[in-house]
C-alpha cells in the first residue's frame, strides 16, 4: 500500500482549495509539514503548482474525504491500487552521481584511498561511481589535477550514504586476513628448566670455555697486531 500520494503538493494543493480538511490532515496524507500546508494556503508555497484531484486517480474515495472532514482527528488513508506494479530491480553498477557533484568524485576517492587503504577498487566505484583508472591515478598520483586534490568525506559530499560506506568496510574487514603478530621473548623449554642441576653445570661450563677460547685469540691477534 502506497503511503503517500503520487504528486504529494499537487494533492495538497486540491485539498486545500476543495475541501475542509485541516493542515494536519493533508500534512499527514501527503508526507509534509503543517506549516507547509499553510504556506501552500496562504499562496507562499507551491506557486504554479496545478491541483490534482485524488479521487480521479483513485487515491482517495469520497467517503473518506468527508469521514475525514466530519472527525478532525481522522487519518486519511490511500486506497488501495486497482493494479499492482512490480518493484523496480535496482541495476548492478557504478552509482550515478549528478553532474553538480562529478568534480567531487576525485576528492572523495583520495578521502577513501587514505583512510579505508582496504577497501577495492570495486567498493570505491560503488561507492562514489567512478572508473578504475581514476582510481589508479589517484593511488598512483598521476591524476592530472593532483597538485589540488583534498581528501574530503563522501558522504559529506553527498556522493554516498553513512550506511553504503559502512556497508563496504565490513564487507572488506571480512575479506581481508588477519595480521599476524609478531612473536615476543618467549619462556625457556620445560627441558631446559626442569633439567637436574648436574647436568645444568657442564652446560654451563662449556658455554664459558667457548668464551674463553674466543678471548684468547682476540688477546693473541692484539699481540701480533703489536709485534708488527
Amino acid at each position: 500500500m502506497a503511503t503517500a500520494p503520487l504528486m504529494p503538493k499537487a494533492t495538497a494543493v486540491w485539498l486545500v482549495e476543495n475541501t475542509s480538511l485541516s493542515f494536519d490532515q493533508i500534512a499527514q496524507l501527503c508526507n509534509l509539514h503543517p506549516l507547509e500546508v499553510k504556506a501552500i494556503a496562504d499562496g507562499d508555497a507551491a506557486q504554479g503548482i496545478k491541483g490534482l484531484d485524488p479521487i480521479l486517480t483513485g487515491q482517495l474515495t469520497r467517503e473518506e474525504i468527508a469521514a475525514a472532514e466530519a472527525d478532525p482527528s481522522h487519518q486519511l488513508h490511500i486506497a488501495d491500487p486497482k493494479v499492482r506494479l512490480p518493484e523496480a530491480k535496482h541495476q548492478k553498477g557504478p552509482r550515478y552521481t549528478p553532474v553538480s557533484r562529478r568534480q567531487d568524485r576525485p576528492n572523495a576517492i583520495l578521502w577513501l584511498v587514505r583512510n579505508h587503504p582496504e577497501l577495492k577498487d570495486s567498493q570505491i566505484m560503488r561507492l562514489v561511481g567512478t572508473t578504475k583508472s581514476t582510481i589508479q591515478a589517484i593511488r598512483e598520483r598521476t591524476h592530472w589535477n593532483s597538485a589540488n586534490l583534498t581528501p574530503l568525506d563522501p558522504v559529506t559530499l553527498g556522493l554516498c550514504s553513512q550506511i553504503d560506506l559502512d556497508r563496504e568496510v565490513q564487507r572488506a574487514a571480512k575479506e581481508k586476513p588477519a595480521p599476524v603478530e609478531t612473536q615476543g621473548a618467549t619462556l625457556l623449554p620445560a627441558s631446559v628448566t626442569t633439567a637436574p642441576k648436574e647436568e645444568l653445570e657442564p652446560m654451563a661450563a662449556k658455554k664459558s670455555e667457548e668464551l674463553n677460547v674466543e678471548a684468547v685469540f682476540a688477546k693473541l691477534k692484539q699481540i701480533g697486531e703489536k709485534s708488527e
